[in-house]
């Protein structure tokens, strides 16, 4: 998978994420999940995951934070942040969720609309403690239960085609589009031409088909 930024990166920028969470709950006093729908209106959360070095790494989690604000149209006097003694909960749910959005490659707005951010704090205890991958696979899990629809199916659906009609006019087998659609294969391992040429019929690039939480 071909990832927005090098992993050399990860760190700082998960930190980041997590100070960001930190300092808007308890210094600016913001829900957790009214600010994090500011940092993906903003632009910021797509300058973030899209590998954007002056958000990532060029830029603290207060600044990070002041920047949401500001691209949000939100003026707010500038304050002495309060760093509490221990990672919070919110540190921890932005540091674990830059790691799955950096891994999945999906946008933060994607993850949230199937695992919203108050589900993913919730995963506190016990994941706080796990590695990094198990909290991964549990939000995978979560997605997916959420988002039973492969993208391959959303998308015949949004083109108004039978998988027997997107089989006649891409050439790939209805017994496979079925097998793709039911996750009885696994799209992600398909042949190449084969996603090319469903995505031909479907006007969407061949990423659109992928099922990034696999």
């Amino acid at each position: 998978m071909i990832r927005a930024y090098d992993k050399v990166y990860l760190d700082k920028a998960r930190t980041a994420l997590g100070r960001m969470l930190d300092f808007a709950v308890y210094d600016l006093k913001y829900d957790i999940a009214e600010f994090f729908n500011l940092f993906i209106k903003s632009g910021v959360a797509k300058r973030f995951e899209t590998g954007d070095f002056t958000v990532i790494v060029g830029m603290s989690g207060v600044e990070l934070a002041y920047e949401v604000l500001e691209q949000s149209g939100v003026e707010r006097k500038r304050i002495k942040p309060n760093y509490t003694a221990s990672r919070s909960e919110e540190f921890w749910t932005g540091w674990a969720l830059a790691y799955y959005q950096w891994e999945t490659s999906m946008s933060f707005a994607q993850i949230v609309r199937y695992v919203p951010i108050k589900d993913i704090i919730a995963l506190y205890q016990p994941y706080h403690e796990m590695d990094i991958r198990q909290f991964v696979d549990k939000v995978n899990a979560m997605y997916k239960a959420a988002k039973p629809e492969t993208n391959l199916k959303l998308l015949r659906q949004k083109a108004g085609l039978s998988q027997r009609g997107l089989a006649d006019l891409s050439g790939v087998p209805v017994r496979t589009i079925q097998q793709y659609e039911q996750r009885q294969k696994n799209i992600n391992k398909a042949q190449a031409e084969y996603v090319v040429m469903l995505a031909n019929v479907l006007c969407c690039e061949a990423g659109d088909l992928m099922e990034k939480a696999e």
